[in-house]
């Protein structure tokens, strides 16, 4: 096989075109990127600050690749045993194909997959330091490209899917903020929203015949109903005034989507970037993709079964916020009985954030089998045993289609609404003087309420003492 030309024999005028297109096409993605986040800066502060983590992630993805281009020749010089070569096989037809590959690999030459002829990262071969001593390179050079390729491919398309997620939640969403705007308009104040929450179907739809039913069924109730109506319009108004009267009593004028809206944004942040657990994952994912396992077909199942269970589970909290609701207004506790409480028990192992998550480790699953599904399409083609038999294939990417849609229009939504329903309120939405005045505003208004009740149990036994007094005299 002969060695691929280097600098030294390539002609100026390509090297210099070369570059010239690769850093023009640089400059233009980075100011791309200046100038959103100018915009984003002046309107959207936490969708700058999203911008932000996303370069984050652009930086560490150039210097991963710059990590296999430097340290390729290292790698290819470790050396393994013909025999560890034979084992943990994701694409093996027969023994004439082990043969084949291991025979690949001593040479140098094709890809562990398939040998499709694609330039090198890096020209020359180094098969020999490893054939003197009767073994084979750990990697080739075309397996390291590949990996490459794929690490590139899975980033941009957890970017690009959570973007979509967001933007799609965000439109299903928006009949929200008229909700809001009729709430303003009619008047917000404790006395009014308490009565129109008494009105409401709220509590009468969500809490039907639930002394009739075991929680078996209460359950299947919640699961069903995350596919159609998940929030309506009663649901919104118990929820923002379960929220408010917790957190802002007394002001009046508050506006619960804009701080949703502006939380959600917050939470875009993070979910945007691909924390140190999300690389172990996909280090298990490429473990277990073993021929004849079909891994990632069962493997994608796992994000849309967590999506139904969320679903399932913020929806059981509406309906307990509901039920708890119906018990003490019908105990006569008045007006304050009717008031939805926020408390952090409602959630799995008292955690909200937990959700979040979740949330977060579903939507990188499902960009990594969509990230696979389309690399291995462009790099070894339809009718590759890597791309698995076809029934499976288009299985998992119909099963990845319907977790997207689902999370995007069900799931998103309900996390954006009951993870307000927690015992505290995400200040870091707000400039750092607003939300140090909301903290101290809020602390006052509980102060205020303690006292209030302290008072009033003072008044009774002071009424109490009084009487027993003149009853001795």
């Amino acid at each position: 096989m002969s060695s691929e030309a280097t600098l030294e024999h390539t002609p100026t005028w390509i090297v210099a075109s070369v570059c010239s297109v690769i850093v023009l096409i640089s400059l233009v993605f980075e100011r791309a990127l200046h100038h959103l986040g100018k915009a984003l800066e002046r309107r959207r502060v936490t969708l700058y600050e999203a911008l932000l983590k996303l370069k984050e992630e652009l930086m560490l993805l150039g210097f991963v690749s710059l990590l296999l281009v430097v340290f390729q020749d290292l790698i290819q010089k470790i050396c393994v045993d013909k025999s560890l070569m034979e084992h943990w096989w994701p694409c093996l037809g027969g023994n004439s194909d082990k043969a084949s590959v291991v025979a690949a690999h001593q040479h140098g030459a094709a890809s562990t997959f398939a040998g499709t002829g694609r330039r090198m990262l890096k020209g020359g071969a180094t098969f020999g330091h490893c054939a003197s001593k009767g073994k084979v390179p750990l990697l080739s050079r075309h397996a390291l490209e590949q990996i490459h390729i794929f690490i590139f491919v899975l980033a941009i398309t957890h970017v690009v899917l959570s973007a979509v997620t967001v933007l799609l939640g965000l439109l299903q969403m928006r009949k929200w903020k008229h909700w809001e705007n009729s709430i303003q308009e009619e008047g917000s104040t404790a006395p009014k929203m308490i009565k129109r929450v008494q009105k409401i179907k709220f509590i009468q739809d969500r809490c039907k015949g639930r002394e009739k039913v075991t929680w078996v069924i209460i359950w299947m109730r919640s699961f069903f109903k995350q596919f159609y109506g998940s929030v309506s319009n009663d649901d919104y108004v118990a929820m923002r005034l379960g929220f408010v009267m917790e957190h802002f009593r007394g002001h009046h004028k508050f506006n619960f989507y804009d701080y949703m809206i502006k939380a959600l944004e917050k939470d875009f942040k993070r979910v945007v970037g691909i924390k140190w657990y999300c690389w172990i994952f996909v280090m298990i994912f490429l473990l277990v993709n073993i021929t004849g396992w079909h891994s990632y077909f069962w493997i994608s199942l796992v994000p849309l079964s967590l999506l139904l269970l969320i679903g399932a589970k913020l929806e059981h909290i509406i309906n307990k916020l509901a039920y708890e609701v119906a018990s003490k207004h019908a105990a006569g506790q008045g007006e304050g009985g009717i008031v939805v409480r926020p408390s952090d028990e409602l959630f799995w192992f008292h955690s909200p954030r937990l959700v979040l998550v979740l949330i977060h480790f579903i939507l990188f699953q499902n960009a990594f089998e969509f990230a696979y599904f389309f690399w291995t399409l462009a790099m070894f083609g339809v009718n590759s045993c890597v791309m698995d038999r076809p029934g499976y294939s288009v299985s998992r990417i119909a099963i990845c289609v319907v977790a997207q849609v689902l999370c995007s229009y069900s799931t998103l939504p309900l996390y954006a609404i009951v993870s307000h329903m927690g015992s505290s309120f995400k200040s870091a939405v707000f400039a750092d003087d607003v939300a140090d005045h909301l903290r101290g505003w809020a602390d006052g208004a509980r102060r205020r309420m303690r006292r209030s009740a302290t008072a009033g149990d003072a008044a009774g036994c002071g009424s109490w003492k009084g009487g027993a007094a003149q009853t001795s005299f």
